[in-house]
């Protein structure tokens, strides 16, 4: 086996950089997961909103928006400051967020959809790029399993929406009033907190060309499975986190709140768990092979399989959930490990880019996942079928992440 190097300390700043950014993790999938939990709402009150297909145009488009421009943002990283393109990011994307709640017409909401995709393509991309600067080598996993909780808190917490679009004297207006004014404030104290990795004395970083970058990247063949890896579950992660709600409405007769709920809350409570178990696994194998956080991915990716067949076929709302969790435990085990295994085959001046290019392609798929997934609702597919689907994907996922081999001599 090829054990890693010996363990590198971390600073205390380097856990602060993490603070600082969990709450913007967490604004960032709440903002999102808050129009999946009041669709009945936004259906009854926005004029033109008539259909399931063109209700799976918005998330839809937002990703192919997010996807397009996330390799963009995060060469912006790469090149310029990770701390502005985050504090910017966040600001414009709160602002979008407050103005959705003003949308009264379809193409109204359309349009707040892509322009959020623009803001919210810079952050992900730049964030994590940021945490594996100050993380290196021995908390890696576990600090990108950290900042990753608060995507699933985020999205709880979007989940519970429902019930703030039920209550007369709130509403869905009032709930995205609200998150977008928190993330602008945020913005500004997190701009003069947040700083970039200063560089080492005598260590200079070649700043990579747009062409220089991306040739590199695509050239790698280790980098084109892995982009394959992130992408093919996160078809069927996707149409959980933007139709479960509608799902279990439909399928058990259920309201809008707590239906919303039932989507949102236990498989992030499990993927909460699974980010930090497979943090603290991955970072702990990495001591004995280079491949423990390879390892790890793929248990989590194997974990995907039966609870994708358990909730397409489940008979009970019980029964969904439990395959929920499941899978929310298997995704924190694939999630945590994702651009920690990135800086194992990326060198550190290409890896907000690299991570931008997965997002790309990922989102877009995902976009289309979710306009397809809409259109075979109207069209009568079983659930089983769809999610059965879904399901024979990931074993091929969990093929190629352990045909990857990482080198040795990257922090």
């Amino acid at each position: 086996m090829t054990l890693i190097q010996p363990p590198i300390s971390v600073s205390r700043y380097a856990w602060f950089v993490l603070a600082l950014l969990w709450p913007v993790a967490l604004l960032n999938y709440m903002d999102r997961q808050m129009m999946a939990a009041m669709k009945e709402s936004l259906m009854g009150d926005i004029a033109g909103l008539d259909s399931e297909a063109k209700w799976g145009l918005l998330p839809a488009v937002f990703k192919w928006v997010y996807a397009g421009l996330s390799p963009f943002g995060g060469y912006l990283a790469d090149r310029f400051s990770k701390k502005v393109v985050i504090t910017v990011s966040l600001f414009v994307w709160s602002a979008i967020t407050w103005a959705t709640g003003h949308a009264v017409t379809y193409d109204q909401l359309i349009w707040s959809r892509a322009i959020m995709g623009v803001s919210e393509a810079c952050y992900i991309p730049a964030a994590l790029a940021l945490i594996a600067d100050y993380h290196v080598g021995p908390t890696r996993s576990r600090a990108i399993g950290i900042h990753q909780m608060a995507i699933y808190v985020g999205v709880m917490i979007g989940g519970f929406s429902g019930y703030a679009a039920d209550a007369p004297s709130l509403g869905w207006r009032w709930a995205f009033d609200a998150v977008g004014f928190v993330g602008v404030v945020y913005a500004i104290p997190l701009f003069f907190l947040l700083k970039d990795k200063p560089l080492v004395a005598g260590e200079t970083t070649a700043k990579p060309s747009v062409g220089s970058a991306v040739t590199e990247l695509l050239t790698n063949k280790y980098f084109i499975m892995l982009v394959l890896y992130f992408t093919l579950p996160a078809l069927a992660g996707w149409v959980i986190k933007d139709w479960m709600p509608a799902i279990l409405k439909s399928q058990f007769n259920i309201g809008q709140g707590k239906a919303g709920v039932s989507a949102t809350l236990y498989v992030n409570i499990a993927s909460l768990a699974g980010a930090v178990i497979g943090g603290i696994l991955a970072d702990r194998w990495m001591k004995k092979t280079i491949r423990g956080r390879i390892y790890i991915s793929a248990i989590g990716m194997c974990f995907l399989v039966p609870a994708l067949f358990g909730v397409g076929n489940a008979n009970t709302l019980l029964v969904a959930i439990c395959f929920l969790a499941l899978f929310g435990l298997g995704w924190g085990f694939f999630d945590c490990n994702n651009m920690p295994i990135l800086c194992q085959i990326v060198r550190p001046e290409l890896r907000a880019t690299g991570y931008g290019i997965m997002n790309l392609v990922s989102i877009s798929c995902g976009g289309f996942a979710d306009w397809g997934f809409g259109v075979m609702r109207d069209g009568g597919v079983a659930l089983n079928v769809i999610f059965g689907a879904f399901a024979s994907v990931c074993v091929l996922s969990a093929v190629l992440v352990l045909l990857i081999k990482p080198k040795a001599n990257l922090n």
